[in-house]
């Protein structure tokens, strides 16, 4: 599996956002949280993740409309963009899928899981976007 990955984790609740974070730096990835998604969207500018883990259901600006935002900036074209949510029907994977998610996760998600998706990524020497296998 390979370690090293920038993640950025985006959730309203601070609680599941610190520990998940917690868990992937013990995994062996650089974390960063934000606890909105404009703020995600700064954070992203400056940090250049290879993969975010976000939220669907947050006040302000929501996780579909972070990720159209997000993807709109060529430098994240490539990041691997994961709906981590309480939201789990047809009709929410495919609103998910419409605004730019490669994949859904339904809260409470497995450690495994989301390792499992992580993994998918190859940090390319030098280069700001990963390779996705």
């Amino acid at each position: 599996m390979p370690s090293g990955l920038r993640v950025l984790v985006v959730d309203d609740n601070d609680d599941a956002a610190t520990s998940l974070a917690m868990l992937l730096t013990l995994s062996g990835h650089a974390v960063e949280v934000e606890n909105s998604g404009s703020a995600a969207l700064c954070q992203a500018g400056r940090f250049l993740p290879h993969a975010v883990l976000c939220d669907l259901g947050m006040p302000g600006m929501s996780g579909h409309e972070f990720a159209q935002q997000l993807r709109q900036d060529p430098r994240f074209v490539r990041t691997l963009l994961v709906a981590l949510t309480g939201w789990g029907a047809e009709d929410d994977k495919r609103r998910a899928r419409a605004a730019g998610f490669d994949a859904h996760l339904i809260k409470p998600a497995s450690v495994d899981e989301v390792l499992a998706l992580l993994a998918r990524l190859q940090p390319s020497a030098g280069a700001d976007s990963p390779v996705q296998g």
